[in-house]
């Protein structure tokens, strides 16, 4: 049976050696209709299967480095001792983009499950207790970003009730492995999240 714990900073090292793949087995491809005027139609279509690891972005031993983390929230997913999930909810930070300078939007700056306990419900009880948190601290809305390749995550964002509420085909285009994923940001009312 594994559990979520509230951590500080002094977690970072072991944060960071949770895994963090995507197995990419369909991506969604955007065609715009009317040059975009018309919309979007997003398709789910099959790719050659390959793993992403999402954690050569993402290092929590680097936040610091970037950032003031005052106002930052960090949880782990343990079985027994063994760490098996994280994740780290950001909020109330200056030069934070992703906040727009709101100080009751909060961003859900990265989950991550390892690959052997991926589907048995650890990334929903991460999202529960940071979601509770983020509500107790005043927090109205999440954002959350993700990439058209990370399908699952979509998918999972989704459940939680988020809207995609932007498409940026460009995101990347200056990062020369994943100049051609195609950034997602989702929006989460938290008051409407029971």
């Amino acid at each position: 049976m594994f559990y979520v714990k509230k951590m500080d900073k002094t977690c970072f090292e072991m944060y960071d050696t949770i895994s963090m793949n995507v197995d990419v087995r369909t991506e969604y491809k955007i065609k715009r209709i009317d040059n975009g005027l018309g919309g979007l139609i997003f398709e789910e279509v099959q790719v050659t299967p390959y793993i992403k690891d999402l954690s050569v972005y993402e290092r929590a031993t680097e936040y610091e480095k970037n950032f003031d983390i005052t106002n930052w929230h960090f949880y782990m997913a343990f079985d027994d001792d063994k760490p098996i999930g994280a994740m780290t909810i950001a909020g109330r930070t200056p030069n934070l983009n992703m906040l727009s300078g709101k100080d009751d939007v909060c961003v859900l700056w990265d989950i991550r499950v390892a690959d052997n306990y991926k589907h048995q419900g650890v990334g929903q009880k991460l999202m529960d207790v940071g979601i509770d948190d983020a509500k107790s601290d005043g927090y109205n809305q999440m954002i959350i970003e993700c990439q058209n390749n990370n399908v699952p995550a979509c998918h999972f964002y989704r459940k939680q009730g988020a809207l995609l509420s932007k498409v940026d085909m460009y995101a990347y285009y200056h990062e020369e492995d994943c100049k051609n994923e195609i950034q997602f940001v989702w929006h989460l009312d938290l008051e409407r999240v029971l």
